[in-house]
């Protein structure tokens, strides 16, 4: 799926801003066709955002169901006898959306686009009402998982993941336009043969007569061009993307009909780059490269999982502060924005899906059974897969072709112990590799599953590992917590596969010191960080460090979380704890 774009032949219109939003907890707008007028006892509700925390009021923050926006778009005049589509960046958990009266598209997943041609339905220069029923309810068969349950109380949602469910329109929404000749998608991977880089593209159109490309470098000069639908552009003296140096070519993709008038262009980024594995090492650019960054979150105050473009300069400003190279997209596709900045930035990143929580051993991260069995025909099922396997597809179409993602991740903490994982799981991996076998694929290993008990890693071309010896495990006893997590990481080293440890962390709460350090000071999270550093430094098969977290966030309400998970390094304001100071004097090589 191509994003809206403003090109030669293209033009986009953002339908971002207050949308009416009602709340519909008997789940009866449907059946009264909700859609086909304006919604009833509706409020303002900003887009892109979720809506829980917007109203100040209980009810709406917990509320779990149908929940409906609606707005008035008025279609540019100048969009006559043109395509028009309509496309949302993404909607959480699932929508279905209504043009006029008409029912056009629904989706399932709560993190990535969808989008449907509308021409039929609207008219140049005449407005339009655009009507999305959203739900945010979690059930076995969705990724991630949950369970409505019944209580005395009324039914509650039940999940399994360390995070606040956020629900809403967390992205933009976008009319655009382009030529009924159109193209549909742009597929690059790129090569390296010394100093030559290579291109290779393949495009889908509809109707068109030709197909030609030019790639042009960062000052806008031709340096390699074709035609075909696809096909291999050389270019001499190459300059590549590389971790810290963002290079950016570009590809404009020139659709022509058949007087070779240009009918559709369409722009794509590329950087030249290589990634792959070798024994223990991870390379890129036949380089080894060293993961220092963070797991983070989409997690703001008032606006929960919305996306903000200040926000997002200045996390990354804080990256390049405490000399963190990378982040993992904990736990779900981010906004595509986001990915667009690493780009250009030279930030790596390991791209997950929203197969968080698909483990009854855990709750909210903490060790504990949940009273379900997390693999059977009752609970998560070969429906669950097909679900996870098109969250698998649409994350590899969306984000194919950024060269900061370098290793698909398809699940954080599964339970991936028993025979039952092990079938769950086989088929998804090579699902993955087959959509893409320019990356390597893992998933993130849990301590329920430890070196030796683990039946999922043998898929894995990269093993990451989430440990927490010393905060869940050994609790203030570092001595003890050092010895134990050094014996289990060299069992892993021994598979010869590189190993990134992709969370290790310690709740702190700011401002919270003591002489001896004990948990939740600052004090004993600098002590908590140098003791994993020491294992890590030991253990040649490590090539990343990913602490847990960047930034405290929200999560549901319990005993273990006071105000949210406070594990990161900055609060959720984005200021320093003692710990970023710490990992800043380990991460960059000029402090």
């Amino acid at each position: 799926m191509l994003r809206p774009q403003d090109t030669a032949t293209r033009e986009r219109k953002r339908l971002d801003g207050l949308w009416q939003f009602s709340l519909d907890p008997a789940g009866e707008g449907r059946a009264a066709r909700w859609f086909s007028g304006p919604l009833p006892h509706a409020r303002e509700m900003a887009v892109p955002a979720s809506f829980n925390d917007l109203a100040a009021d209980t009810a709406v923050r917990d509320y779990i169901g149908d929940v409906w926006y609606q707005s008035t778009v008025r279609v540019p005049r100048g969009w006559d006898g043109r395509r028009i589509v309509l496309h949302f960046e993404s909607a959480t958990h699932r929508a279905t959306v209504w043009v006029g009266d008409t029912e056009v598209l629904s989706h399932e997943g709560g993190y990535t686009p969808f989008a449907t041609e509308i021409t039929e339905h609207v008219r140049a220069g005449e407005p339009v009402r655009v009507t999305v029923l959203v739900n945010n309810t979690l059930s076995f068969q969705s990724i991630p998982p949950g369970v409505i349950e019944n209580t005395p109380a009324g039914p509650r949602q039940r999940y399994w993941h360390d995070f606040f469910n956020y629900a809403g329109i967390h992205r933009s929404v976008w009319l655009y336009q382009t030529d009924p000749v159109h193209l549909t998608d742009v597929t690059v991977v790129t090569g390296l043969d010394g100093a030559t880089g290579t291109v290779e593209y393949t495009t889908e159109g509809v109707g068109a007569a030709g197909t030609r490309v030019v790639l042009r470098d960062a000052s806008g000069r031709p340096v390699a061009e074709a035609a075909g639908a696809a096909g291999t552009l050389t270019v001499e003296n190459v300059h590549r993307w590389a971790p810290g140096d963002g290079y950016l070519y570009d590809l404009e993709v020139q659709l022509t009909d058949g007087d070779g008038a240009l009918v559709d262009s369409y722009h794509q980024s590329v950087g030249v780059r290589t990634v792959r594995v070798a024994g223990n090492r991870f390379l890129i650019n036949d380089e080894p490269f060293h993961f220092t960054g963070f797991g983070k979150h989409e997690d703001l105050a008032v606006i929960g999982k919305g996306h903000n473009d200040a926000f997002m300069v200045h996390d990354f400003a804080l990256l390049d502060w405490i000399g963190a190279n990378s982040f993992r997209t904990s736990h779900y596709p981010y906004s595509e924005e986001v990915l667009d900045y690493a780009d250009r930035r030279g930030i790596v990143i390991i791209d997950e899906t929203a197969a968080v929580g698909l483990n009854m051993g855990l709750g909210g991260g903490i060790f504990g059974s949940q009273g379900y069995t997390t693999f059977s025909p009752e609970t998560i099922n070969d429906t669950s897969r097909e679900v996870h396997a098109q969250a698998i597809r649409e994350l590899v179409a969306r984000d194919k072709n950024h060269p900061s993602v370098v290793l698909w991740s398809i699940a954080n903490e599964p339970e991936s112990d028993t025979e039952g994982a092990e079938d769950y799981f086989r088929p998804l991996f090579a699902l993955t590799r087959e959509l893409d076998p320019t990356r390597p694929v893992g998933f993130v290993n849990v301590m329920l599953a430890p070196y030796g008990k683990c039946r999922v890693s043998q898929f894995a071309d990269v093993l990451m590992l989430n440990r927490y010896y010393g905060w869940y495990t050994h609790t203030g006893d570092l001595d003890a917590a050092e010895l134990a997590w050094e014996q289990e990481l060299r069992g892993w080293a021994g598979e010869n596969k590189p190993i990134i440890i992709t969370e290790y962390g310690a709740d702190t709460y700011p401002g919270l010191h003591s002489v001896a350090t004990q948990p939740w000071s600052e004090e004993y999270q600098v002590d908590y960080l140098d003791m994993n550093h020491r294992v890590f430094d030991r253990i040649d098969a490590v090539v990343g460090e990913q602490v847990w977290n960047f930034a405290d966030f929200a999560t549901t309400s319990g005993v273990m979380r006071v105000g949210g998970n406070k594990k990161g390094v900055f609060t959720r304001d984005r200021q320093p704890k003692a710990a970023a100071y710490a990992l800043r004097r380990r991460w960059r090589k000029d402090t």
